[in-house]
């Protein structure tokens, strides 16, 4: 399974490529407004410079042809740009046509299998179901996201199922599971996955361990050199 980091900030990017973990980048205007002092297309840019892998820039435009200009725009700032779109009738039309101009779409806000059915049948090339909100409302958002993976994989469908809302390492290991293709996650989530109490508990312990053996071995080098 593919990771994407859920985030605008390009120090988390820039930490996370290094670790050599990172397939993309998913953003939003939400992520963004966290980001002080650049435009979005600045953020962008300087993203997609970060990772070869697919960076999501979302438009906010409600009517078709506000969606098009938008996400045409984004298209031309990089070629690893993926324009999000929400799953609502105008973004499925809006899809379409990004389809047939050959840019690549990550529908949005995904609630059931069923829309991510119709935004793959649009052109989508990543389905994007929100699996925090679901649980939110007390709804199993891993059914969604099993769901749709097997409609992909069942009808041989030129789409991913990229599991979004992470709130949790737990969620992770759920969603690959599941059969999700990607997961995109905030840094917070990503720190999580690498910590593990008795991962750090073992690294103090060998590291006394040798400093406790170099120690002797030096005491009982001096002693036969005395």
């Amino acid at each position: 399974m593919k990771l994407f980091l859920d985030t605008a900030d390009i120090d988390e990017i820039r930490t996370a490529v290094r670790w050599g973990v990172i397939d993309g980048v998913t953003t939003n205007p939400t992520l963004y407004a966290k980001v002080k002092g650049a435009t979005y297309d600045d953020i962008l840019r300087e993203i997609c410079g970060l990772t070869p892998g697919p960076v999501s820039a979302e438009v906010v435009a409600d009517d078709v042809e506000g969606m098009l200009t938008e996400g045409r725009h984004f298209a031309k700032i990089a070629p690893n740009i993926v324009v999000k779109v929400p799953m609502t009738e105008n973004g499925l039309e809006a899809m379409s046509r990004f389809k047939a101009e050959g840019i690549k779409t990550n529908c949005t806000l995904i609630f059931t299998a069923n829309q991510g059915l119709l935004a793959a049948k649009a052109g989508a090339s990543l389905l994007s179901p929100f699996v925090g909100r679901l649980d939110d409302i007390n709804e199993e958002g891993m059914t969604c996201i099993r769901e749709l993976a097997e409609i992909v994989n069942f009808y041989d469908l030129d789409a991913e199922v990229l599991a979004a809302s992470i709130r949790h390492p737990r969620h992770v290991t759920e969603a690959a599971l599941a059969g999700a293709h990607v997961a995109t996650l905030p840094f917070k989530v990503l720190q999580q996955m690498v910590h593990h109490p008795l991962t750090d508990l073992g690294v103090e312990r060998f590291r006394k361990d040798w400093t406790a053996a170099r120690a002797a071995a030096a005491t009982n080098s001096a002693a036969k050199s005395g």
